[in-house]
């Protein structure tokens, strides 16, 4: 498979949004404060590796599986399904400060992936990208959740 010029940029533009997540969710793994999250954000880091490896072969001219990208949908044993409330401490407003960073930062991946998809000619690689952004929508999701198991959001 070669990549067009076009179909280059846009593998790298989604190669430095990976990049941008894996050092966020790393980096805030260690600042959270509740042990929840510090899992979660350590779980999504790893998927979001698996992500950059996809693009990585992408970009050699490898032909991806669309299933190949990532862990079971984003949802992997390594990501928690669930959240209880965390014990109240003073990192709460910091760990609230974190979700809704990495809660823009999906949210940017997932646009980003959306409008890549329709630029390559490839089927296997736009199912791939699919996949891929499915899963940034699940990160999301459990972003989401766990604001919301922790009153981090409002109620509608």
């Amino acid at each position: 498979m070669n990549l067009n010029q076009k179909e280059t940029g846009l593998v790298s533009d989604l190669k430095g949004q990976e990049e941008i997540c894996i050092e966020k969710y790393s980096k805030y793994a260690e600042e959270a404060g509740d042990s929840q999250l510090k899992e979660l954000f350590r779980g999504i880091a790893s998927v979001e590796r698996q992500h950059l490896s996809t693009l990585n072969s992408i970009e050699k001219g490898q032909n991806p599986s669309p299933s190949g990208s990532g862990s079971n949908s984003g949802s992997g044993s390594s990501l928690p399904q669930s959240f209880t409330k965390a014990p109240a401490s003073a990192d709460c407003e910091k760990d609230r400060f974190l979700c809704s960073d990495l809660l823009s930062t999906e949210k940017h991946a997932s646009h980003l992936y959306d409008t890549c998809i329709f630029e390559f000619r490839d089927e296997n690689v736009r199912q791939t990208l699919n996949h891929i952004q499915k899963e940034e929508q699940t990160h999301g999701k459990l972003l989401y959740d766990y604001m919301k198991a922790n009153n981090m959001v409002e109620a509608q």
